[in-house]
């Protein structure tokens, strides 16, 4: 069978990691590039890993998504807060009936991308992944890996052959990739990891291991975790209750890790505080189900967002 050719919409931690191991495996991969352009044409694509660090010397690069050839399928690995490009971003890779793979945190993440295409062609999936872009055209993968995906929707749905042909692809290239039947359970079961530790970790300052390691910190994370394993129930999305202590567990072995909120924060870029914390809050409000504790650090968050506007207001 031939193999699928694919499309990287935002070539950074995330997408700079999957496809370059996708293009190491000699799948032909388009990536899409911003500032990294230039450079990643001129030196290539540097990736360290755990799974054996490569540099793609000849890649596929794009300064503009009008120059991408028709994909099988976009992976969209794109920051929430860049949806609003999506409408013009998506549509060249997928001009042909190419499926479209959101990886994006968040719940709700993969409605901007039925909005391009219609929810027949859109999957959805989270990466359970430590990575971090240190360069120009330099990925450094640190620890975790795992990708979960499935067919869009809000209820339980089978595994299809597509989604099926593009783990056994990604599974081939390296990747640990993981099909499921509920893709609503997948997203909150993220959420469980990210509202916590991605807010935490910019209202505390400080990185996951900080976090795990002072008695208070991991207190207050942990009832997060917990009042988020309540609010998927209210939405009827029924999460196994271990899945609290595993959230906390896997944190606790984890290698120290600045979240990408903590990044993004630091960096003075929009942090994806709605797609988080915020469509949650809002869809457990809907069920009749209050999240005080993820309101209040969903409150701070904005505040401290609007405070560094405010602080370069003359």
């Amino acid at each position: 069978m031939e193999k699928l050719r694919y499309a990287i919409i935002g070539a950074g931690a995330l997408g700079g990691l999957y496809g370059g191991l996708l293009a190491r495996a000699g799948f032909e991969v388009h990536f899409l590039f911003h500032s990294d352009y230039d450079y990643v044409v001129e030196h290539g694509l540097r990736v360290e890993t755990k799974l054996g660090d490569f540099h793609l010397t000849d890649v596929h690069a794009h300064a503009s998504a009008s120059t991408m050839p028709p994909c099988d399928v976009t992976i969209v690995g794109l920051k929430t807060t860049l949806n609003h490009l999506l409408d013009e971003l998506l549509v060249p890779p997928t001009r042909d009936g190419g499926l479209v793979l959101c990886l994006q945190n968040g719940l709700g993440s993969e409605d901007a991308c039925v909005a391009v295409v219609g929810p027949d062609r859109v999957l959805g999936g989270c990466c359970f992944l430590c990575s971090n872009k240190v360069g120009p055209g330099h990925i450094r993968h640190i620890d975790q890996g795992r990708i979960v995906f499935g067919e869009y929707g809000d209820r339980a749905i089978d595994v299809s052959s597509r989604v099926q042909r593009i783990a056994d692809e990604m599974q081939s290239a390296g990747i640990d990739a993981h099909t499921t039947d509920d893709l609503p359970k997948t997203r909150w079961k993220k959420l469980m990891w990210n509202i916590p530790f991605n807010g935490l970790s910019v209202v505390l300052d400080a990185s996951t291991k900080e976090l795990v390691d002072d008695p208070d910190a991991l207190a207050l994370a942990e009832s997060l975790v917990r009042e988020v394993h309540a609010g998927a129930a209210a939405c009827g999305v029924h999460v196994p209750e271990k899945a609290i202590a595993t959230t906390i567990d896997v944190t606790k072995v984890m290698v120290p890790y600045d979240s990408s909120m903590r990044l993004d924060f630091l960096a003075a870029r929009p942090m994806e505080i709605d797609a988080i914390l915020g469509n949650p809050i809002r869809a457990a409000a809907e069920a009749g189900f209050a999240m005080p504790r993820v309101e209040s650090i969903y409150r701070q968050l904005k505040f401290l967002d609007r405070g560094r506007h405010r602080s370069t207001i003359p």
